[in-house]
């Protein structure tokens, strides 16, 4: 395992905008995510490389 993230979690005021995420990537794994507009892949790619604090 090369990236592990368990149970992030980030609000901003009274708004979660990542509940709970957790996931693993192996080495040579190619991964990515989906999801809509607003649906907090900037800010959880943010809390991963630590340029925001997880809330918890």
């Amino acid at each position: 395992m090369i990236l592990k993230a368990e149970h992030l979690i980030k609000k901003y005021k009274q708004r979660v905008v990542v509940n709970d995420v957790s996931f693993e990537v192996s080495q040579g794994e190619i991964v990515g995510l989906l999801g809509p507009n607003g649906a907090g892949k900037t800010t959880s790619f943010y809390m991963i490389v630590g340029l925001i604090k997880p809330n918890e």
